[in-house]
């Protein structure tokens, strides 16, 4: 399973970004996905993940700032970054499994740098 993150790149806070993530290599529709981010000096952390029937969860702090969605017919998905601050540059991952308990394939990272 291959994974491939577009989409990172410097913008101003409260600008607007949208990761992608395209998979190949296995039936994306049965998967789950999530996207973990880590900033300099941080561990790795959550920030949302959707299941392959849909539902999401998202970090507290993100949630209503941040959106993941799907689109199955092309094996991608997606996280919509709204009202960006500087604490949320980091490197972005995309990660998939068979449930959102269990990723296990992950993509190269994208970085995403919000200048103040």
């Amino acid at each position: 399973v291959q994974l491939v993150e577009s989409g990172g790149g410097l913008v101003q806070a409260g600008g607007s970004l949208r990761l992608s993530c395209t998979a190949s290599g296995s039936i994306f529709s049965n998967n789950a996905m999530g996207w973990y981010r880590q900033a300099p000096g941080k561990q790795r952390e959550l920030v949302a993940r959707i299941a392959s029937d849909g539902r999401t969860n998202y970090a507290a702090s993100l949630k209503g700032r941040f959106t993941i969605s799907r689109d199955n017919a092309k094996n991608t998905g997606y996280l919509q970054m709204n009202s960006l601050k500087p604490e949320d540059t980091a490197v972005y991952y995309c990660t998939s499994g068979s449930n959102w308990y269990s990723f296990r394939y992950w993509g190269q990272g994208t970085q995403v740098t919000v200048s103040s």
